[in-house]
């Protein structure tokens, strides 16, 4: 019997799947181990596919499965579930072609070892394709924990951030300004058939509603253009206001909100500091694809132990893009949903609130701190500045304009889903001289 073809991606999705759903891994991190073994770049384009699908609409699958099989699956057929929930995932809302999707994936399960099962993922198979996949109560899925902060800190949208959650972003391109005219960048895309849009508010981001391999993108190895989401790109020009040259990006890896600061300020006197080594070689990779090799300073270190390094001058400008829970980016990185936990949040919101202290000192009479988050929470936003603030004399908050976001405290906060960007907070705050 001729094996279909797609059968090594549906392989790899459902051990990707199972390691993530069952052995407490990270999507990131399986799918980086798993997707070098597959030559074909659609191919690994595939499998990312399959999998953030299935994480983003797990509910909606395990609820299938619930109402289909006669008892639950036992542990020994987790790999199973696995299989079975990118299968769901393929038919709805890849929407990949039912024929070839089904028979690859009944063929993974034979090469799972799993051949006793073939006719059973055929059979659930099927039956998606025939009745269409049940809609679980909005919230399903998500731990109580969060769904009560949700419900707490954004009675009015809580609905909106769980369905925009759920959904698939665009692909958002950063230009390089020191290198090519937005304008003419976007000719390029256009010249290669990749449709992008200008968005307004961010004078160097194009918007592809139709995610393209990086390796389509024209120029990408040269330097001309990054991806990096528009809300991310908003820090920017959130520090626009800086009085002076010295710039400090305490927590930089993996070195995108540096570039672009660079990119568009050769004069900048920049630090990058990050705490992991590794992601901090990250960090020198993307600036040497930039051509700003040599323009920061690198340097491995915990930003809150200023005495390891630094030298007592104090910074124009400090970019504090804390470590927080990501749950502004669950539709980018849905597996924060299985991993995160309550004691996760604690921690947190201690390390910002140390991060903060640390910093201060460092920021020049008359200079700003930019406090930034993926999060949407407020006991990591509002709450964490309104504790700074009324513990810090001389810190005063800046207002932000309304294209930041919603009102929330002493900033502002976009909502996931909103002009297409990820969730994010954003703080000024400036030192009294």
């Amino acid at each position: 019997m001729k094996v279909p073809p797609g059968t090594a991606t549906r392989v790899a999705a459902a051990r990707a799947l199972d390691a993530v759903l069952h052995h407490g891994r990270s999507l990131k991190a399986e799918l980086a181990g798993a997707l070098p073994a597959l030559a074909d770049p659609r191919d690994r384009a595939l499998v990312e596919a399959i999998c953030l699908a299935a994480l983003r609409q797990l509910p909606r699958y395990d609820a299938a499965l619930a109402a289909w099989l006669p008892r639950p699956l036992a542990r020994k057929d987790r790999p199973l579930r696995a299989l079975l929930i990118a299968g769901f995932a393929q038919l709805d809302p890849l929407r990949l072609p039912p024929h070839a999707a089904v028979a690859s994936t009944v063929e993974a399960a034979r090469a799972l070892g799993r051949t006793h099962q073939a006719k059973l993922v055929n059979a659930l198979l099927r039956r998606a394709q025939r009745e269409g996949l049940p809609s679980p109560a909005p919230g399903t899925g998500w731990p109580d924990w969060l769904l009560l902060r949700l419900r707490q800190d954004w009675p009015r949208h809580w609905k909106q951030v769980l369905a925009a959650s759920s959904g698939v972003p665009p692909m958002w391109l950063r230009v390089n300004a020191g290198l090519v005219d937005r304008s003419d960048y976007l000719a390029r895309l256009e010249h290669a058939g990749i449709r992008a849009v200008a968005d307004p508010l961010l004078p160097d981001a194009l918007r592809l509603d139709q995610p393209v391999p990086v390796a389509a993108l024209p120029g990408f190895d040269e330097g001309l253009v990054s991806v990096q989401d528009g809300s991310a790109q908003q820090v920017a020009e959130a520090m626009a206001a800086r009085p002076g040259p010295r710039v400090l990006d305490a927590c930089a890896a993996p070195g995108g909100k540096a570039a672009h600061l660079l990119e568009r300020d050769p004069s900048l006197q920049l630090l990058a500091l990050d705490a992991d080594g590794l992601r901090l070689e990250r960090v020198g990779e993307n600036l040497a694809r930039l051509r700003l090799q040599g323009r920061a300073g690198l340097r491995r270190a915990d930003a809150t132990d200023t005495t390891a390094w630094w030298d007592g001058q104090p910074f124009d400008a400090v970019l504090l893009d804390a470590p927080c829970s990501a749950t502004g980016v669950i539709r980018r990185h849905p597996d924060v949903l299985l991993h995160r936990r309550a004691a996760d949040l604690e921690a947190l919101v201690a390390l910002q609130a140390r991060l903060l202290d640390a910093l201060w000192p460092t920021v020049a009479p008359g200079g700003m701190l930019l406090y930034a988050t993926c999060s949407i929470l407020a006991v990591e936003n509002s709450g964490q500045l309104d504790s700074f603030l009324a513990r810090t004399p001389g810190a005063v908050a800046e207002p932000l304009p309304v294209q930041f976001g919603h009102e929330s405290g002493v900033g502002r906060q976009r909502l996931p889903g909103e002009q297409g960007m990820d969730g994010f907070y954003y703080a000024r705050l400036r030192k009294r001289p």
